[in-house]
């Protein structure tokens, strides 16, 4: 490709690649220059043109000497949009999905539906790049869109058809998800959350709902959990701007769950759609799995899926990785489950999922990430003590706060929890404690590898913890 097809000018430079890193230029790379909340790309625009960058996407007033200046009011979105036009073509049909919670696992269950409706389908996101036979984990919940682009096509070069993916509110205002036609994008729910980033409740549904009000395509559709709180500003946008609508839940329309019956390890849903009540036996706990796959499900019908085989494919859905993954079970006969659940809401949902199957106690070991919002900590302290039966306050991911600070500002709303700041210990009291009636939660880092503590991230998999108690 050369330059002048993306400037609209006569450069017959060779284009090569894109980079937003200026460690990552090469020669003939196009350098995306752009103002970060703790780095500055404009500062590294002479390091990129020495590297062999031949054109630099860069805001008005911004010196470009070396190289073509490509500006604009809006450079990331200018960037995302050469880019796309760069890394093209791309899987026929793409959804994504953004919310608060459930979007890891609506993203992976609707790749999981779409391969049993016959599909070469993958999902991205929190958990990487998942195909029917490989997974790369990227590391982030919307990797930058260099990544993310370059990823996406290289699936549709091996013949991937159907991506789901994530769309982060930092994804969203930050342009990593731009360049693709998006056919469907889904709302799961909207509570606190990146708060230290966005500033309020109000920036944080704003970044929210630009999927809706930018990146889905004007000839899109819509799909949404009816039964959240901020469900009308999306339905209302969605209508706005003449999308194709599917609402899904209690207060449904397109999918409207009429009944939920907890099962021993999973749930019957009476789903009543196009005049008829479908029943399935969903093989996941908890209200909000029931919730995250009717999303799902709700997004292969928008993109063409057969209803009823849709539904009925429900009951083939495996678990998501650290989303309510049961780990283990320990000698005393309890199961121990192990959830992704880092905010109150989230907390609160996990432990509703799991409460209707303790014959005893349902013990909870949590803790609260450093260096982010911690207007929430308290709350989760509060949920944990309302909720739990017995609450084991620890370490999450400390990154460079002290950890015994965060555990001091959730015990300010868990004053009955137990403190065990390390993370290990305290999964093994869980388990030594838990009898053959009970639960253990072990909740906040899910499918994570790692603990970050300073600068540092240190091995550590909850579910193999879990199971190495147990055993």
């Amino acid at each position: 490709m050369r330059l002048g097809a993306l400037t609209g000018g006569g450069e017959e430079a060779i284009v090569t690649g894109f980079a937003i890193d200026h460690r990552k230029v090469a020669p003939g790379t196009v350098f995306g220059a752009f103002q970060g909340a703790r780095v500055n790309g404009e500062e590294y625009i002479a390091d990129a043109v020495r590297s062999g960058a031949i054109a630099v996407v860069t805001r008005p007033g911004v010196p470009v000497e070396g190289a073509v200046g490509i500006v604009d009011d809006n450079p990331r979105e200018r960037f995302a949009r050469a880019a796309a036009t760069f890394f093209a073509p791309f899987p026929e049909v793409a959804v994504a999905v953004t919310g608060t919670n459930g979007k890891t696992s609506t993203v992976e269950m609707t790749r999981q539906l779409w391969r049993m409706a016959g599909a070469h389908a993958a999902s991205i996101g929190t958990l990487g790049v998942t195909t029917a036979d490989e997974r790369v984990t990227t590391g982030l919940t919307t990797p930058d869109v260099v990544t993310f682009l370059s990823n996406v096509a290289g699936l549709a070069r091996e013949g991937i058809t159907h991506v789901a993916f994530e769309a982060s509110s930092h994804g969203l205002v930050q342009y990593r998800t731009e360049g693709l036609s998006v056919a469907a994008a889904a709302f799961t729910n909207l509570s606190r959350d990146h708060l230290d980033y966005h500033g309020d409740m109000g920036a944080y549904l704003t970044a929210k709902l630009r999927l809706f009000s930018e990146v889905l395509s004007p000839e899109g559709t819509a799909v949404v959990w009816a039964d959240d709180v901020h469900a009308a500003r999306v339905i209302d946008l969605a209508q706005a701007r003449g999308n194709r609508l599917v609402t899904v839940g209690e207060r449904g329309s397109t999918l409207r769950l009429v009944g939920r019956d907890p099962t021993l390890l999973g749930q019957g849903l009476a789903i009543e759609a196009e005049g008829e009540t479908h029943r399935v036996t969903l093989p996941l706990i908890g209200g909000y799995q029931a919730a995250n796959a009717l999303v799902a499900a709700g997004l292969v019908i928008a993109t063409g899926g057969d209803v009823a085989r849709t539904i009925a494919d429900l009951a083939r859905l495996q678990p998501v990785r650290g989303r309510l993954e049961r780990a283990a079970i320990a000698r005393s006969g309890a199961p121990v489950y192990v959830d992704y659940a880092h905010t109150p809401d989230a907390l609160e949902a996990a432990i509703a999922a799991l409460k209707p199957h303790a014959g005893g106690r349902l013990i909870v070991v949590f803790g609260a990430g450093g260096d982010r919002d911690p207007g929430k900590r308290e709350t989760m302290g509060q949920v944990a003590q309302m909720q739990a039966d017995l609450a084991i306050v620890t370490d999450d991911n400390p990154r460079t706060e002290d950890p015994a600070t965060i555990r001091a500002a959730i015990l300010k709303g868990a004053t009955n929890a137990r403190e065990i700041g390390d993370r290990r210990a305290a999964i093994a009291e869980a388990i030594a404690e838990a009898g053959p009636q009970d639960i253990v939660l072990i909740a906040g880092k899910g499918h994570e590898q790692g603990q970050i503590v300073g600068d540092m991230e240190l091995p550590f998999d909850d579910v193999s913890v879990a199971r190495e108690y147990a055993a």
